[in-house]
């Protein structure tokens, strides 16, 4: 059972002796959640057969007892997105009233999207009975396809998705089985030093040290780069070798091989421990790229925590044209979960043949030698 929210109603009250009373009832507005796997065999077949704006829909299934289903568009809903494949819940029984629901479809291995207290966070969209044809909510551009066919999860011309659903059901009112408690005369916020950090970071108040990378200049935190985050900085900064002194306001640190976005990250992620809010949920080519470049910078600096990071980005981005470089990548900077994402990828004989005709598989066997013996042993013990 899904998790209520209860909100206390207090009414002072005059009991018989003169002292106060109090009553109390809840408000409780629960919630009730469930989730349909959805394969789909064929892929190949439903792309040929099914034209740009038709669908064909799912066996339908039950969550919080209603009926619902899923449209697959193989070849885009809209003109516009015929090089997608898109997906949308509808509400598929033919009760009169609509239903407020949370959702969230993603491929099966995407577990993180998958928990309620996720989907919670999600926007609230009202559904309408199959009798109003309406259209549903859903995903106009899930994925394209040519990054569905070059990705691992199409295996055996097959792939599968998962729909999770959370519904609100209707309010009501009970009593309270015991007395409320007063509010707290003193309620403490949550943590927001990431938040102070950085702004302290944007505004460059009190920074005593400068960086210029490529032709931009950044200003920083000694104490913030050094002492608390990468034993590199600290010894850049604070070393016997220490650059840019806070006496020497002219001059600057100079970094060399690297971009001023990625060194950018690279600063908000040592203030905030967090990546900026554009990079967090950016999964194309783009966010790829940066995610490689960030691992570069984290392995230079010492951020263990950002290095984890950009290689989880990464394995959700390896497919044939991407594979060969990531391995080298993953080799270059003793990743091993990552090269164990490549291998897991290149265990499939025709994905392999595939992989060994690309520019970036020549470049991993003249440049990683190690990676491609790691990879002939893992293949020959199969």
């Amino acid at each position: 059972m899904a998790p209520t929210l209860r909100l206390p109603c207090f009414r002072p009250t005059a009991s018989d002796d003169g002292l106060p009373s109090v009553s109390a009832s809840v408000i409780v507005a629960g919630t009730a959640s469930g989730y349909h796997v959805l394969r789909v065999q064929g892929y190949s077949l439903t792309k040929s057969a099914l034209p740009n704006g038709k669908h064909i829909l799912s066996r339908p299934f039950r969550v919080a007892g209603r009926t619902w289903a899923i449209k697959y568009f193989p070849n885009g809903s809209l003109p516009e997105t015929a090089d997608y494949i898109s997906l949308f819940l509808v509400l598929n029984d033919p009760a009169a009233d609509a239903v407020v629901a949370r959702f969230e479809i993603s491929f099966v291995d995407q577990v993180e999207k998958q928990d309620p207290s996720y989907i919670a966070t999600f926007m609230a969209h009202r559904f309408l009975s199959k009798n109003t044809k309406d259209g549903g909510w859903g995903y106009k551009k899930f994925i394209k396809r040519e990054t569905l066919e070059k990705s691992g999860r199409l295996k055996d011309d097959c792939f599968t998705v998962r729909c999770d659903v959370l519904v609100a059901r209707e309010l009501s009112t009970e009593d309270a089985m015991v007395p409320a408690a007063a509010p707290p005369f003193v309620v403490v916020p949550p943590p927001d030093s990431p938040q102070h950090f950085r702004a302290l970071l944007l505004g460059g108040k009190s920074a005593d040290v400068r960086f210029l990378v490529g032709s931009e200049v950044f200003a920083a935190h000694r104490c913030v780069l050094a002492g608390a985050r990468s034993p590199v900085f600290d010894a850049l900064l604070f070393g016997p070798m220490k650059e840019g002194t806070a006496t020497d306001t002219e001059s600057c640190v100079r970094i060399d091989g690297m971009l001023p976005q990625v060194f950018q990250s690279l600063l908000h992620f040592i203030y905030t421990d967090s990546l900026p809010e554009t990079q967090a949920h950016d999964d194309d080519e783009a966010g790829a790229t940066m995610a490689q470049h960030l691992l570069e910078a984290a392995d230079r600096y010492d951020l263990q925590r950002l290095k984890l990071m950009c290689e989880g980005r990464l394995c959700q981005h390896i497919d044939v044209s991407t594979v060969a470089t990531t391995l080298a990548l993953a080799e270059q900077h003793c990743c091993q979960g990552l090269k164990e994402a490549c291998f897991a990828f290149l265990k499939s004989p025709k994905t392999l043949d595939e992989v060994i005709t690309t520019d970036g598989f020549r470049h991993l066997a003249k440049s990683s030698h190690c990676a491609l013996f790691e990879l002939r042993s893992k293949l020959a013990q199969r």
